[in-house]
């Protein structure tokens, strides 16, 4: 177990947000910028929906085992690392070629390096700050998180209106050096290797144990995941879909279009995860979710009716409502629930990996849907997805509202095996 001391801690918090912000940019490569890039080079919007699933699907595969990957090693920094420059080499095929299959290949490769990040991440704040300080850092590293999005997409944006779309690869690129840099700044002596699994003192963890063993064990975790993947089956297609809609209309230049609904969606994630953070010290974690889930069905509905360049503000505001409160809710209650277990970045990546099966479906749904039925029909469906998981949030609340309010500080009863939480024996 490697030594955690106070100043060494403090030393790796700096480094730790700056990761966060340059990370953001670097693990989806060029992102939603994917879309309007092979629409320019003649894909129609079912192709395009159809090779973003391939790539979803194949980072939903290797979330789990990246989380039991991260848990295992001592040498988390490295989980950051090498799929950083996988993710950069994987999005540059993209320049050489736009078939089909080429695409797809490079989809892949950036998903199932991008599946090892977040659990790596999510581990050495863990490993630094323990249960008791995880909430607020992880706040903290959202933030950082949304600003690197946002600024990530500001400059894309402007660099591939003035000098194309080979300047966001190559932007992509060097957020993922910064990435890198920052990553190795974090004093290895400060993660706390026992602590960055959720291991308690002395405590033992039985053997290996796999993502959906932790999954099944848990009712809370189970009615998380379910309610995550409804809401992603709308979630995952509505930015790409909507930056297409807009572009096919003609009301705004691709490029510029995209990184606005980017730009707008992440600065209101800035505030709204530090937002989330404090209500989640002061009324837990289920309000917090339950807000995430309603602002889905809101802004399906007004995206179908504001296909236009203004209707990018109260739409993809309300997708930085829904994804800043879980950037910060889903980490926490996992780690919350798993405390002591020594399996929390496992149980981070089997959520993680249901969450994914919803979103590396929508695009394809969504793509053939559009392609079929029109944008507007299209969003008011996605939409409508959430109301799945509002009606899991609410239906399961005597299970999940004990686990969601659960002091981080003292014994908790919603870990695996604890019958009173309503957790499998």
């Amino acid at each position: 177990m490697a030594s955690n001391t106070d100043a060494t801690t403090v030393r790796g918090r700096w480094p730790l947000q700056s990761l966060n912000f340059f990370m953001a940019d670097m693990q989806a490569g060029i992102g939603p910028f994917l879309g309007v890039f092979l629409l320019a080079h003649g894909w129609q919007s079912g192709l395009i929906g159809s090779v973003m699933t391939i790539g979803g699907v194949a980072g939903m595969l290797m979330t789990a085992p990246a989380g039991a990957l991260v848990d295992a090693t001592t040498r988390k920094r490295l989980y950051v690392i090498v799929p950083g420059i996988c993710t950069v080499l994987a999005s540059m095929l993209l320049l050489v070629s736009q078939q089909f299959w080429l695409v797809a290949t490079s989809q892949v490769a950036t998903a199932i390096a991008g599946a090892a990040i977040g659990p790596a991440v999510a581990g050495i704040t863990l490993g630094m700050v323990r249960q008791r300080g995880f909430n607020r850092q992880n706040g903290r590293n959202q933030a950082f998180n949304h600003a690197g999005n946002m600024v990530g997409a500001g400059l894309s944006g402007f660099l591939g209106w003035k000098f194309g779309f080979t300047a966001v690869f190559w932007l992509a690129a060097a957020f993922g050096v910064a990435s890198i840099a920052s990553v190795l700044m974090i004093p290895a002596d400060a993660i706390d290797d026992e602590a960055a699994r959720g291991l308690e003192k002395d405590g033992k963890d039985g053997g290996q144990a796999s993502g959906f063993k932790v999954l099944l064990e848990s009712k809370p975790l189970l009615v998380l995941a379910a309610a995550l993947a409804c809401f992603h089956l709308g979630n995952g297609a509505m930015l790409p879909l909507y930056g297409l809609a807009v572009v096919s209309a003609k009301a705004g230049d691709p490029s510029l279009f995209v990184a606005k609904t980017i730009v707008v969606a992440q600065a209101v994630m800035i505030v709204v995860s530090l937002i989330a953070m404090r209500v989640a010290e002061g009324r837990g974690y289920w309000l917090v979710l339950l807000i995430s889930f309603a602002a889905l069905p809101v802004r399906g509905f007004l995206a179908s009716h504001m296909i236009d360049a203004w209707g990018v503000y109260p739409v993809q505001a309300l997708d930085g409502i829904g994804a800043g409160l879980q950037s910060v809710a889903v980490p926490g209650l996992v780690a919350r629930i798993l405390d002591g277990t020594g399996r929390v970045n496992v149980g981070q990546g089997a959520v993680m990996t249901v969450q994914g099966l919803g979103a590396s479906l929508s695009p394809a749904i969504g793509g053939w849907m559009a392609q079929g039925i029109g944008y507007g029909t299209t969003f008011i469906v996605l939409g409508s997805f959430a109301l799945l998981s509002i009606a899991l949030w609410v239906g399961f609340a005597g299970i999940v509202k004990p686990a969601c309010a659960g002091a981080p500080d003292t014994p908790d009863s919603t870990k695996p095996g604890a019958t009173a939480s309503g957790a499998l024996a």
